[in-house]
Order: C-alpha cells, then sequence, then structure tokens
C-alpha cells in the first residue's frame, strides 16, 4: 500500500487545493475502542487539509461489563492505530494514550502521555496556528492538562462533545439519564473544566443526537468507499449487530455524534476565520454539582453552546473525502 504521513500535504489533491500551510492545529481525544462514531471523526479530520493533527489520544470509554481487566485507553489507540494503517497514513508518534482510570478529586490531576501531550502542544511558542483540542470522549485528559499547567487556558480552545441538554435551549429525550455519556466518563473532570476560564465551544446531547445518516447512506456513500470505507462501515454495523443480537429492535439510522469535531474546526469559513455555518449561544458557564446536573453560575466564564449543526455541509465534505480518498488508493501503484 502506498504510504503518507500525517502533518504532511494530502498527497492527491492539487497545489492550490491544499498544498498551503494548515490554519489551526488539533489534538484529537476520543475513545476509539468504544463507539465507532470517533473513528469516523479520526479519518475525517486526518483527510482534511485545513488542520494539522499534532496528536491523537486514545481515552477510555465508559466501563462495560465486556471491558473490565482492560486499559481501554491502549484499546482506543490500539484501534486508532489500525484505522489510519488502512488509510496508510504513519502517524509519527502522534498517537498518545489517555489515562485508564478517571480523576479521583478535583485538584489531583492524572498525568497521562495524552495530558503532557496537550500541556507541550498548547506552550509552544514558534507556531501562529490557533491550537484546538477536539474531543469527544470524556474530559480526563484536558482537564489533567489545566491542573499540571493552568497556563493552557489561555491559548487553546476545547470543542466537546457531551453534556446534557442546557434548560431553556432543548428538552431531554424520553428516558435519557439525568448524566449524559461523555460526562459519565469521567464526571470530576468535567467538574474542573466547566470550572475553568478554558474557551469552552460545547455539542450537548440534543444537537450530536442530531447528526444521523441512514443505512443507506453508510452503505452506498461511506461502505463502498475502498478498504477505508469498509472498515469504518464494518465497525458500525458491528455494533449495530451486537445490539440486535442483545434484543434492540431494527432502525435504519445511526448518529455519528462526535463528527461536529471537525465541522467546527477544519470546516470554518474562509472569511472572518470561525464557525459560520452553525448556530450558537453564548452565555455564563454554569457549575456541575456533584451528580452532573448544571448549576447556574452568572458569573462563570463564556460558554458557547451550539443549538444547530449543519449537517450536509459535514457529511457530504466526508463523503467526497472518502472517495478522494479511495481514488488515489486504487490508482496508486502499489508498495
Amino acid at each position: 500500500m502506498t504510504t503518507w504521513r500525517l502533518g504532511d500535504p494530502l498527497p492527491w489533491l492539487p497545489a492550490r487545493a491544499g498544498r498551503t500551510a494548515p490554519r489551526l492545529r488539533v489534538i484529537v481525544d476520543n475513545d476509539f475502542s468504544g463507539d465507532p462514531d470517533g473513528l469516523v471523526q479520526l479519518a475525517h479530520h486526518v483527510l482534511s487539509p485545513s488542520v494539522d493533527v499534532r496528536a491523537v489520544i486514545g481515552s477510555r470509554p465508559a466501563p462495560e461489563p465486556q471491558h473490565e481487566g482492560t486499559d481501554q485507553a491502549a484499546a482506543a489507540v490500539a484501534r486508532a492505530r489500525e484505522l489510519l494503517a488502512v488509510m496508510g497514513v504513519e502517524a509519527a508518534g502522534r498517537l498518545v494514550t489517555g489515562s485508564a482510570v478517571t480523576m479521583r478529586d478535583a485538584t489531583s490531576p492524572l498525568p497521562s502521555d495524552g495530558a503532557r501531550r496537550i500541556v507541550a502542544e498548547a506552550m509552544r511558542d514558534d507556531v501562529d496556528t490557533p491550537l484546538f483540542v477536539a474531543c469527544g470522549a470524556g474530559l480526563t485528559s484536558i482537564a489533567s492538562a489545566l491542573l499540571i499547567q493552568p497556563a493552557i487556558a489561555d491559548r487553546l480552545t476545547l470543542v466537546w462533545i457531551g453534556g446534557a441538554e442546557h434548560p431553556g435551549l432543548a428538552a431531554a429525550p424520553h428516558g435519557a439519564p439525568a448524566v449524559e455519556y461523555n460526562q459519565s466518563i469521567d464526571p470530576v473532570a468535567a467538574q474542573v473544566v466547566f470550572d475553568s476560564a478554558l474557551p469552552l465551544w460545547q455539542v450537548p446531547r440534543d444537537r450530536y443526537r442530531q447528526c444521523l445518516v441512514s443505512d443507506a447512506e453508510l452503505r452506498r456513500r461511506v461502505g463502498s468507499q475502498g478498504t477505508v470505507g469498509a472498515f469504518l462501515h464494518d465497525a458500525i454495523a458491528a455494533l449495530v449487530e451486537a445490539r440486535r443480537r442483545d434484543g434492540e429492535l431494527l432502525a435504519e439510522t445511526y448518529a455519528l455524534g462526535d463528527s461536529p469535531l471537525v465541522l467546527l474546526t477544519a470546516l470554518q469559513s474562509y472569511f472572518d476565520r470561525d464557525d459560520a455555518a452553525n448556530a450558537f449561544v453564548t452565555m455564563p458557564r454554569p457549575r456541575l454539582d456533584a451528580v452532573g446536573r448544571y448549576v447556574p453560575n452568572p458569573d462563570g466564564a463564556a460558554i458557547r453552546v451550539y443549538t444547530r449543526i449543519e449537517t450536509r455541509l459535514m457529511f457530504e465534505d466526508l463523503f467526497a473525502k472518502l472517495a478522494d480518498l479511495a481514488e488515489w488508493q486504487a490508482a496508486a501503484p502499489r508498495s
């Protein structure tokens, strides 16, 4: 297979369409051994020429019986490495492991390789591109990085897929737990982040649940796109099949809920660089109580809470980039 290095220009793009320097840096932090939507997000970010993916952190998902006794952060790194190998990407030391455990209290960081990489990248003075941490899982690594080096709060923006619906903005779905899944992975870490002044863009549960694709789209627009598309499609299909064996009834849609991490970073607007395709409100950041519920905090730092996600742009860009890669891999000479 012909390979290419993470951080190099995408070899299939013409010079005018992606051979210039990226506009921003991204650290990806996700639980790749859990829901396959994180693998889709990682592939999409790696295929986006406007971002320099500086690190990929493998984080633990919420504990499940089948994971007992295994290091799920290490498993997440292994799964990400598997995807990048199928893509032909040489990661060159950019894959790092987050903590295998959660924070005990709000003052004791867990100095994992992932947390240390965030600090090191944030504190660099030799770059002029903004840094985003794109997190689709628990907040252990970024919270620990904040406690290790509080100065990073002035040097990066966190984009987080997680948290429950905000009162007055949206209602929780019927039967949903009070504490949203990603927040439940490490509730203490979420408290640390919400109590900080770190710039935070939040895509809460009501928004990421709307990032739906149909089975037909997954089959025709993802699974048909070479080995990478088949890998992503099969990962989702395997999870759906496992749930079917557990008695769940058939649905025709799947939520690629981590994909807004790409939309809000790589797909920012050309003019007045920021997010122009989506809608959000900016408000004082609430605190999180011991249960994980929002507590109003009028003096809290600002938080950007997304109220609309532009799924057409997000998914059509994903489908097109997978097609570009598949076409290049099919035409490239075998090495």
